[in-house]
């Protein structure tokens, strides 16, 4: 009788390609959606900054 190895390291090596490359995407879009909420903020604090220079200005 015949004794049969196995070899997984390859089925084990593209889990982990797999794996890697859901985690990359998983990154990518939530790093997207960060950077949209940072664009938001930002747009808004510059809208305060402006609004408060532009009154400060007016009282002089």
């Amino acid at each position: 009788m015949e004794r049969k190895i196995l070899d997984d390291g390859g089925q084990i090596s593209a889990e982990m390609i797999l794996l890697i490359g859901a985690m990359l995407i998983i990154v990518i879009i939530a790093g997207g959606y960060i950077l949209g909420i940072t664009k938001s903020i930002a747009g808004n604090i510059t809208s305060v900054v402006d609004t408060a220079r532009d009154t400060a200005i007016n009282r002089m």
